[in-house]
């Protein structure tokens, strides 16, 4: 049977995913806040501020209206930036309860939620009633979106507490370029693919800074290693973050020029301001507010992460970045290993 899925967020992987789904036989409805954007979409069929030179089929509806997109859908799929991901879960619960509707929801968004520290399936877990979802999955893992629109081969997992869900979630994605892998460890890929931004970051700002390869390799090896730590703590399968969502995403988006993440961190690294960058980007960064939620998490449980504890001190305390450098170069001397 085809299925209706809502795909809400029309940035460059909602759009792509929506695409994605569309291809593959589903009828798809995205959403966006955006009223020029949607027009956009639906007239000329463009998503020009994301993704260049491509048209999207017009079989795919842009909705302005939540209640309208997410009317009769059998999925729903959130791609909206992590910190506004609640106040949306928030007003499509209510739509759902209205209705009496129930779904299958999926995000694919990767970052924490400030202040409460939570995954984003623990966020829509509390915004979405029960009664109203059959399921929540993620689906994570190294896929540049303007990549992944030319149809370059791209290996991501869904991980979900239900495998019934996840399997299906697997067909309704798989093609010939785009291949879905499951998983039940939705905490380690949640957070494999929220801290790998803030690694990211780092990484652009070591090439700003005219750093190398091998110290582009060190950072992605031990930033993986607290990634793990953290991650861990928390219950993950410590496999999960030698896997897709793991050091996967970690070498996609800690080396390539299309990832918002290591460009923002490229741009501190040559000397710009925190503000400066933002302004400049004009898209959300999400390694930035993940850098705070992941290094107070780490304080809070007691895991080491002293990547990502000098990463924080430079975005949120004005730390001088060489100086943060050598003071991580120059720590103790330990085991590799513990």
């Amino acid at each position: 049977m085809t299925k209706e899925i809502a795909v809400l967020g029309a940035g460059s992987w909602g759009s792509v995913l929506a695409s994605i789904l569309d291809e593959n036989g589903s009828n798809v409805k995205l959403w966006s806040y955006n009223k020029e954007q949607v027009k956009e979409f639906n007239e000329s069929h463009t998503n020009t501020k994301y993704i260049k030179n491509f048209t999207f089929s017009d079989s795919i509806k842009a909705y302005n209206d939540l209640g309208e997109a997410i009317e009769d859908v059998d999925y729903i799929l959130f791609v909206v930036p992590t910190q506004v991901t609640r106040s949306v879960a928030h007003q499509v619960a209510e739509i759902l309860k209205e209705r009496h509707q129930w779904v299958n929801i999926i995000h694919a968004s990767k970052g924490i939620e400030e202040k409460t520290y939570l995954r984003l399936s623990q966020v829509l877990a509390q915004e979405i009633a029960p009664e109203n979802r059959q399921s929540i999955s993620v689906l994570s893992g190294p896929s540049q979106a303007e990549d992944v629109v030319t149809k370059d081969i791209t290996l991501v997992t869904v991980a979900s507490d239900n495998q019934r869900a996840a399997k299906e979630i697997q067909d309704l994605f798989m093609n010939h370029y785009f291949r879905v892998y499951t998983s039940d460890d939705v905490i380690g890929v949640e957070i494999g693919a929220a801290l790998k931004n803030i690694i990211a970051l780092g990484a652009g700002a070591l090439y700003g800074l005219g750093y190398k390869d091998n110290a582009k390799a060190a950072l992605m090896t031990r930033g993986l290693a607290e990634i793990s730590r953290l991650g861990t703590s928390f219950g993950a399968n410590p496999l999960t973050f030698i896997g897709l969502s793991g050091v996967g995403d970690i070498i996609v988006t800690a080396t390539s020029i299309n990832s918002r993440n290591w460009r923002a961190g490229n741009e501190l690294g040559r000397g710009e301001s925190l503000d400066q960058v933002i302004k400049n980007m004009g898209m959300v960064i999400e390694g930035i507010a993940t850098t705070r939620a992941a290094y107070q998490l780490s304080k809070k449980r007691g895991v080491e992460m002293p990547i990502t504890s000098a990463i924080y001190h430079v975005l949120y305390d004005g730390a001088d970045i060489k100086e943060t450098i050598n003071q991580l170069m120059t720590r103790e001397g330990r085991s590799e290993i513990e």
